[in-house]
């Protein structure tokens, strides 16, 4: 083997081994998360929101031209909230702004994330794939308040 294709055979393997690196330490760093995928359930076809227990809830989200439903979701501080998303027509985006949560929702296909609310406010759920004329109206609301003293 020539000594140039030695060096062009290490330059690629510790190129490669670099770019492994960085996937790592930007999963770890950002603490991003994959989204699961879940076998297709009718169930998860109505939108709604579930408590489960003071800081658990489910979201049931349901995509559709050209809206997200349920468009708000009211949760506390701290709430921790598993995201079922699903569409009931085309391919549609699913991405929580400040959250690095970004989801596709497909027709007969349901995804799956979890995501931890730690500070109050809005986060504006965008639809990030062109669905058709009425694709920039499509939007949602996370609204985070402090629980109310009884």
């Amino acid at each position: 083997m020539d000594k140039i294709e030695k060096r062009i055979i290490i330059s690629s393997l510790a190129l490669m081994g670099l770019f492994v690196f960085s996937l790592l330490y930007a999963r770890n760093k950002y603490k991003s998360d994959v989204p699961e995928c879940l076998p297709y359930d009718k169930a998860y076809s109505e939108p709604k929101v579930t408590k489960l227990d003071d800081k658990t809830y489910q979201v049931f989200s349901v995509a559709q031209m050209w809206q997200f439903q349920p468009a708000e979701i009211y949760i506390p501080v701290g709430s921790e909230v598993d995201f079922y998303l699903t569409s009931k027509d085309v391919v549609h985006g699913f991405n929580i702004a400040g959250k690095n949560v970004n989801m596709m929702a497909v027709y007969g296909a349901i995804n799956k994330t979890t995501v931890k609310f730690d500070e109050p406010g809005v986060y504006d759920i965008i639809c990030h794939e062109y669905c058709g004329i009425g694709h920039q109206n499509m939007r949602a609301q996370v609204i985070v308040n402090y629980p109310s003293a009884k």
